[in-house]
């Protein structure tokens, strides 16, 4: 009898949300039910996600200490990652540790993804500075895969959000740009290939190439979608699948989860209702 595969082994960098559907508590979920064993490294605590009314009683704790001790632990134990994956950071310096943690921990096969999560809507967060942005640029260097969305790929690019493309020739310059004349492979989220659609436009390195996908829009905008995206995917690649098939894959199922939230009725700001679909994410 052949023996089964072994789980992939994740190490995910972002942080943890105690209210709202979004970093960890969507990461962690999701890239199980796929069939990896997902390793947290959490960047910060945060009560609630920001999109929370604010509140004198919201805790933020960073732990950027916690990092530099926990990645120094892991080094002892001899671990290793089939991937990397970096989502939310709080700080230049956090920035800088992610940088040597994936120089530290990276072995000849280790795919590492990187979310750049800086802004949406034309917008950086409040807590993003230009110095993070020029510091995120640099970690995205060194990237197998980056997923941003149009405001995040803007900033890379050094471009004004007013001027993200709008026709499938203009998308598919911006994703060859993001590559690095080819060096890594690019999923760009949140584009609208015509009217009442919405999904992503992927560029991958091994078959220079440009695919697009896409489902109904649906009336709602939901935080934590960016994270619930990037993790489908990643946990695709893990099995195999394509960039292609990977990106599909997560457009659909983002999908899924909002026709399924609207129609439960939920509170928007407490994101997409994944739980009871995780099950179409799990291999037969």
């Amino acid at each position: 009898m052949a023996l089964a595969k072994s789980a992939p082994h994740v190490a995910a960098v972002h942080d943890l949300s105690g209210m709202g559907r979004c970093s960890l508590s969507v990461v962690l979920p999701v890239l199980s039910a796929m069939g990896c064993w997902c390793s947290p490294l959490p960047t910060a605590y945060l009560s609630a996600c920001t999109i929370f009314p604010p509140s004198q009683r919201f805790v933020f704790r960073d732990l950027t200490q916690e990092m530099e001790g926990s990645a120094g632990h892991w080094e002892e134990l001899g671990v290793r990652f089939d991937a990397l994956y970096s989502g939310f950071v709080g700080s230049e310096q956090q920035i800088r540790l992610l940088r040597e943690l994936m120089i530290r921990f990276r072995g000849e096969n280790t795919l590492v993804l990187v979310d750049p999560v800086m802004g949406d809507w034309g917008k950086p967060y409040r807590t993003y500075t230009p110095a993070m942005c020029r510091e995120m640029k640099g970690l995205a260097a060194l990237a197998d895969v980056i997923t941003p969305n149009l405001t995040e790929a803007a900033i890379l690019l050094g471009e004004k959000y007013e001027n993200a493309p709008t026709s499938e020739a203009g998308l598919q310059e911006w994703l060859e740009r993001l590559s690095l004349e080819g060096r890594r492979s690019v999923i760009l989220t949140g584009i609208r290939p015509r009217p009442g659609y919405l999904g992503a436009a992927c560029w991958d390195r091994k078959r220079g190439a440009c695919f697009l996908s896409s489902v109904h829009e649906e009336p709602a905008q939901f935080p934590g979608t960016g994270d619930l995206f990037a993790s489908v995917a990643l946990g695709a690649l893990l099995s195999g699948k394509s960039l292609e098939d990977a990106t599909a894959l997560a457009v659909e199922f983002i999908g899924q989860c909002a026709r399924r939230t609207l129609a439960l009725g939920t509170p928007i700001e407490e994101g997409v209702q994944f739980e009871g679909l995780l099950g179409r994410l799990m291999e037969p």
